[in-house]
């Protein structure tokens, strides 16, 4: 089909970020947990042992169907593949850049670094637990935050009992440090 027809790019498979993706700021380097790291070459290795071959697979069965012009299963194994390949790209380029790094080896405990966990409370009293992660390995909802987070650098190099300075759109807040935990 020709692209004119579709809502596709002849550049579509160069975005090799895609929407999920959390751009670096410059000149810092992709801070991992060991976890972290795990988990992302576990994913590539499933994409290409699994995931691209069934894939690759219906493709050829849907192709000598005949007609691909209006194969549905050709066409959306098509699409799939194109998105296959392009979470394969983008998670080999940050894993060749991953600095990986063990919280566990963190001399300084009492410190809030790169991977530890926090208690902290707010102002208004409310408790927080959060663990300081790679942006790759961020899920917010599972207490699990950013280096490059606004909340993160605040509490960065702090230590349990300290109170320190959010900036946020909202105003300012200020974070009393109640735990800091390295696994």
């Amino acid at each position: 089909m020709n692209k004119a027809f579709v809502k596709e790019s002849d550049n579509d498979d160069d975005d090799d970020l895609g929407p999920e993706a959390v751009k670096l700021p410059a000149g810092t380097k992709n801070y991992i947990t060991t976890q972290g790291y795990k988990r992302l070459r576990e994913e590539l290795a499933h994409l290409i042992t699994v995931e691209r071959p069934s894939v690759v697979q219906i493709v050829s069965w849907a192709a000598s169907n005949g007609d691909r012009s209006e194969n549905g299963d050709y066409l959306y194994g098509k699409k799939r593949l194109r998105e296959i390949d392009r979470r394969m790209r983008f998670l080999t380029k940050r894993l060749e850049i991953a600095e990986v790094v063990d919280p566990a080896a963190q001399p300084n405990k009492d410190q809030v670094f790169f991977g530890a966990t926090v208690v902290y409370s707010d102002k208004v009293g409310e408790e927080f637990r959060v663990t300081i992660v790679g942006v790759d390995e961020a899920e917010p909802l599972q207490g699990k935050i950013s280096w490059i987070s606004p909340v993160a650098r605040a509490l960065t190099k702090a230590r349990e009992g300290d109170t320190v300075v959010l900036r946020t759109p909202a105003g300012i807040d200020e974070l009393d440090i109640l735990e800091v935990i390295y696994p």
